[in-house]
């Protein structure tokens, strides 16, 4: 007999067993749910294998779990197909197939696939090396917040690996990265200050303003429910 009460509480209370730590309650919730297609329930069930949560660790049953989910739409799951694909774990490297999924996640605002697709761009993994395109990837992660798109950024417009150098976004890029003790950020922050122009300074505190600004605009949005 199943520990959910109902088919329309299966969802919810596989969450909560998982947060209690009852990784096999949350699985009896999860499992009808995922094998009827639901893609996000297919994706917890990806976590507990790739995990070894209430169950052993298995890194192809997980890698299994995720493509379902993941060609249901599901772009968690389909940024860990992709770094799956990147890694060779739980399926044969394939560094093609990893830049795909990493893309349909990125496209989806995945902050992590953004991040990974732009390691790809810089290397040639997959995709053709583009520094710009992963410029363009990194930014759309830092954006939303994610520290090591920030610092990637930073160093590179301190003038590294072909982008020009740009004092101004590398500062500001470099600071919010600094606040969350990203990679070395902060060293390389120091040097960029260090050869700053007062100009500069001035204009890269007010572009930092303006990127807190729209991040107060972003979660106000974001907390917003309809209306009753």
């Amino acid at each position: 007999m199943s520990v959910c009460e109902s088919e329309t509480m299966d969802r919810k209370q596989a969450f909560e067993f998982y947060k209690q730590g009852d990784y096999t309650a949350a699985l009896q919730c999860w499992k009808p749910l995922a094998d009827a297609g639901d893609a996000e329930s297919q994706a917890w069930i990806g976590t507990l294998y790739e995990n070894g949560q209430g169950v052993p660790v298995d890194d192809a049953e997980a890698f299994r779990w995720y493509l379902r989910s993941a060609q249901g739409g599901n772009r968690l799951a389909q940024n860990n197909v992709g770094a799956m694909y990147g890694l060779g774990r739980g399926v044969a490297q394939d560094y093609v197939q990893a830049a795909s999924w990493l893309e349909r996640a990125a496209e989806q605002g995945d902050v992590n696939a953004q991040f990974n697709l732009g390691v790809l761009c810089a290397k040639g993994k997959g995709v053709a090396q583009d520094i710009d395109r992963s410029v363009f990837w990194y930014t759309r992660a830092a954006e939303q917040g994610h520290p090591p798109s920030q610092a990637r950024l930073g160093y590179l417009y301190s003038g590294n690996e072909g982008v020009r150098k740009d004092r101004v976004r590398a500062f500001v890029w470099l600071t919010l990265a600094s606040t969350h003790g990203a990679g070395n950020a902060l060293n390389v922050l120091e040097t960029v200050v260090g050869q700053m122009s007062s100009d500069e300074k001035e204009e890269a505190q007010q572009r930092l303003a303006e990127y807190h600004s729209r991040r107060v605009v972003r979660d106000i949005k974001g907390k917003l429910g309809p209306a009753q």
